[in-house]
């Protein structure tokens, strides 16, 4: 059996370049008050900035601009329980391709309503990302659309990891730790192989819902396995089952993972808002929540 393709620090470094003109360059910021609350040098990578409120604008642009035009012309397709659905709807609107999104029935309408507004075709279907997924999948057969995976593709990877070169221009010597939010995991996949390649003594650590820890799980088993289904408020991190490719990549370069409860979520929601005066979801709050408890 060949050995699974990973993306590579030149993807990332080529798709630094290739989506510039695309995305915003987001602020990264000390907190003061945090990180004295925390007893370290605190800093946010504040990915909420981006033009669609999340970091899914950088890989969702990686990846169309690297179809071709047969590919696009078939029209996309993609599922997610919301940012990701968002940063399709936007750049194939930028672009004039059309696109179906498919979101869980349970997505919060605010985001149902902004994925409309970029002009996309939404269809709620299932309880989970996950069935959401296999809907998707299912209408990509059938209708020979393209489909946009959310985080288990090279080029979504690498997209993603351009927050780590970001990072580093503007923190040439640190951070000592980083600590990543992880749903399908390509937000850390592409993080961590960046950090490990340019920065190695950078120790990288992965925080999931424990309501839903699709990726500790699969680390645990040491293959692709799908948890049970369950509510959380970190929704947008609540994948049941990750990729083979971003599971390769959390074994390959992440130094440790960790698990927060609904309480801890929701203190640091709440502490985020307080103290930085910042509005985060669940899912952006979690390295928050493994941080102070």
């Amino acid at each position: 059996m060949n050995e699974l393709p990973l993306p590579t620090l030149a993807d990332v470094q080529d798709a630094h370049e290739m989506i510039r003109p695309h995305i915003f360059r987001t602020p990264l910021v000390r907190s003061h008050r945090l990180g004295k609350i925390c007893g370290c040098e605190l800093y946010f990578k504040l990915e909420n900035s981006q033009f669609t409120g999340s970091f899914k604008d950088r890989g969702v642009s990686n990846k169309l601009a690297r179809l071709g035009d047969p590919e696009l012309k078939k029209g996309v397709i993609t599922a997610s329980a919301g940012n990701h659905a968002q940063a399709v709807a936007a750049h194939c609107g930028r672009m004039n391709i059309s696109a179906t999104i498919v979101m869980p029935l349970g997505t919060p309408l605010i985001k149902v309503v902004s994925t409309q507004g970029y002009g996309s075709e939404v269809i709620l279907h299932g309880e989970t990302y996950d069935d959401a997924y296999d809907r998707a999948m299912e209408l990509a057969h059938t209708k020979s659309l393209t489909f946009i995976p959310a985080f288990n593709d090279l080029h979504v990877v690498a997209g993603q990891g351009t927050i780590a070169l970001e990072i580093m221009e503007e923190m040439p010597e640190g951070p000592d730790v980083l600590i990543c939010p992880v749903g399908g995991g390509g937000l850390i996949g592409g993080i961590a192989l960046t950090f490990k390649r340019l920065r190695p003594q950078t120790h990288i650590v992965g925080v999931q819902s424990q309501a839903v820890p699709g990726m500790i799980t699969a680390l645990n088993t040491g293959k692709v396995v799908r948890v049970d289904a369950a509510g959380s408020l970190a929704d947008g991190i609540a994948v049941r089952q990750v990729g083979e490719l971003t599971l390769a990549l959390a074994q390959r370069y992440v130094d440790e993972w960790t698990a927060v409860q609904e309480e801890q979520i929701a203190n640091a929601v709440l502490l985020l808002l307080e103290n930085e005066k910042t509005v985060a979801e669940g899912a952006g709050a979690v390295p928050v929540a493994a941080l102070v408890n």
